[in-house]
């Protein structure tokens, strides 16, 4: 059961990783860090957390919207191994190791997903997953582009693949996922096509935006600034905008945290060319607004609706508004450097401290429910 269902170990992994991943910097500030956390960070961050919440729900939900064999035992403990191993080696400095395991990661989850939609699917998946599909594909691209020498002594192509790594791996799912789950996150159904016409139409709009946010990645790093973040910016937007009914059937604090991620999200592709020098701060109301917050928010979605509580999703409560705020304001402090060098140090560990305790009280939130089956499944 906990292979038909391996979001449980990787969504809890995660978020452990992403404490010790912001615990870098209060520790490196207080001199009790012997390296400059930057990179280690970054791939704690990327692969480690958001690449555990794109294993642990891509690994769970695409079996069974293909209607196809879950995971077996062998392949999660396969999957969970490669995981730590890509985690560890981070933290050990050994990032060729770290980047490898996680190639294989994706790589390996990839494999079991086309081998169960090409032999044993009994209906085709929703066409808004190519998208998540296109994810996994960047996030192979930039973490293999990362082992070359050759990408190392060129600043165009390390640009491009740690785009293709920070922001190709996360944004692709993100829309395509969101488009698939934000209407049900609303109180209403599953964004799949109802008929052969809607397949199609959702399936062309798709391709598209996968093209062009691939495109946008290479426009950035290839000198077009402006024109890059601002195809990623409307892209994403009409996307979701098409994709997506924006009627809330039933609303909560969660879905309050849904809408402050999609912005804060957004606000950070868009301001990040206006102030370039300082982008990668900017940047981080994408990574911990949107990206992080996201994460925790369709996390939570998907552990209410696995241990038979689905209407919890949708409950109206102070504990779960002041986690919402806890993201808010590590997203906002750790972007103000940007605008206010002077505050780098103390931002840096002040925006810690706060996703530390967000991640904290999130997994003791959900303690339970990670270990909680829905006695209908």
């Amino acid at each position: 059961w906990l292979a038909a269902e391996p979001y449980r170990l990787f969504f809890a992994s995660g978020a452990v990783w992403s404490i010790i991943g912001v615990a870098l910097w209060p520790l490196f500030y207080a001199q009790q860090l012997g390296f400059y956390p930057n990179f280690v960070h970054a791939r704690l961050m990327i692969e480690a957390f958001g690449g555990a919440f794109v294993v642990g729900f891509l690994g769970t939900a695409g079996p069974r919207m293909a209607t196809a064999p879950k995971l077996t035992p062998l392949e999660l403990f396969w999957l969970f191994a490669l995981h730590q191993a890509s985690a560890i080696s981070h933290l050990r400095l050994q990032h060729a190791w770290g980047d490898g395991f996680f190639v294989a990661l994706l790589v390996s989850l990839l494999l079991c997903l086309v081998i169960r939609v090409v032999t044993f699917r009994k209906e085709a998946p929703p066409p808004q997953m190519l998208l998540a599909l296109t994810g996994l594909a960047c996030g192979i691209a930039g973490a293999s582009m990362l082992l070359s020498s050759a990408t190392l002594m060129d600043l165009q192509r390390m640009r491009l693949a740690n785009l293709l790594l920070y922001q190709g791996l996360l944004l692709p799912p993100v829309l395509g996922i969101g488009s698939f789950v934000f209407p049900r996150m609303l109180g209403g159904e599953f964004g799949d096509p109802k008929t052969a016409a809607q397949s199609k139409s959702k399936l062309i709009r798709s391709i598209v935006a996968a093209a062009l946010l691939v495109a946008s990645f290479f426009l950035e790093a290839f000198g077009q600034v402006t024109l890059g973040y601002a195809l990623r910016a409307i892209v994403a937007a009409g996307y979701l905008l098409i994709e997506v009914t924006w009627k809330t059937h039933q609303t909560g604090s969660l879905t309050t945290g849904l809408f402050w991620a999609l912005i804060l999200g957004w606000l950070g592709i868009v301001l990040a060319p206006f102030h370039y020098v300082q982008h990668v701060s900017i940047e981080h109301l994408l990574y911990i607004g949107g990206f992080g917050m996201l994460m925790l928010v369709v996390g939570s979605r998907v552990l209410f609706g696995h241990s038979g509580d689905l209407e919890g999703f949708f409950v109206k409560s102070k504990w779960v508004r002041f986690l919402v705020f806890l993201g808010v304001l590590a997203a906002t402090t750790r972007a103000t450097p940007a605008w206010m060098p002077s505050t780098t140090v103390s931002h840096h560990i002040y925006a810690a401290i706060t996703w530390a305790l967000l991640a904290l009280f999130w997994l003791l939130w959900h303690r339970r429910r990670l270990v909680k089956r829905d006695e209908e499944e």
